[in-house]
């Protein structure tokens, strides 16, 4: 695994086994606060208390930590359960500079406490940002209570994992969501959105940042 820097200065994960990036090479920061706090986690009305989410590939953790960043300054609540089947070592996610770049002050004690939180249980990272890890393959049945708000979905694409973007995880997937719910995820490829709409969603397209034409949001009918 190598860390590698991006076109706006924050780093990225290489897996060369996979000859896959856990981010976009045009900007880690930027593609993450575009997709999933700009037109997911801000889409949320304002009457969602807490709000819930759960991402699909928690990785580096910067999703996680824009969400509870954005949260803060936005005064919202948010409940946060994130599924990894193989989380990364101190000696990788410390060396990664997102707590350096993704606001103005160093947000290192979240990040920290981010990935240092115990696994199976909820955490407290912010006054009102609750985090809770679940260390389990998507492949395989989870039982979740919450009606989420919002899914992120972050998982390697579909050209390198396909059974991941599977009409019947997408099926699991919608099951999660309360009605209305959003699902958002970077890939717009045909076969994407295809599954999508099989498993009961209603899609659209919406612009990429840099790097993608375009991104896929969806909304449970």
């Amino acid at each position: 695994m190598k860390i590698v820097q991006t076109a706006d200065g924050s780093d990225t994960l290489f897996l060369p086994e996979l000859n896959e990036h856990y981010h976009s090479t045009f900007g880690a920061i930027h593609e993450s606060r575009y997709i999933f706090i700009e037109h997911a986690f801000k889409a949320i009305e304002p009457d969602k208390v807490p709000v819930f989410i759960f991402e699909v590939g928690f990785g580096t953790g910067l999703n996680a930590l824009l969400t509870d960043l954005t949260a803060k300054a936005l005064r919202r609540e948010v409940r946060y359960t994130a599924i990894e089947k193989y989380p990364l070592e101190k000696e990788v996610w410390g060396q990664l500079n997102y707590p350096q770049l993704a606001q103005k002050q160093d947000s290192s004690k979240e990040f920290r406490k981010i990935h240092e939180s115990p696994w199976g249980v909820p955490a407290e990272i912010d006054d009102g940002f609750i985090l809770t890890k679940i260390r389990a393959d998507i492949l395989k049945p989870i039982q979740l209570k919450e009606d989420f708000n919002i899914i992120y979905f972050d998982a390697f694409g579909p050209d390198v994992q396909p059974d991941l973007w599977s009409e019947e995880i997408f099926q699991n997937m919608n099951r999660l969501l309360e009605p209305g719910g959003i699902f958002i995820t970077y890939s717009c490829k045909g076969e994407v959105k295809r599954n999508l709409k099989a498993a009961g969603f209603e899609i659209e397209k919406l612009p990429g940042p840099p790097g993608k034409r375009e991104i896929l949001r969806a909304r449970k009918s």
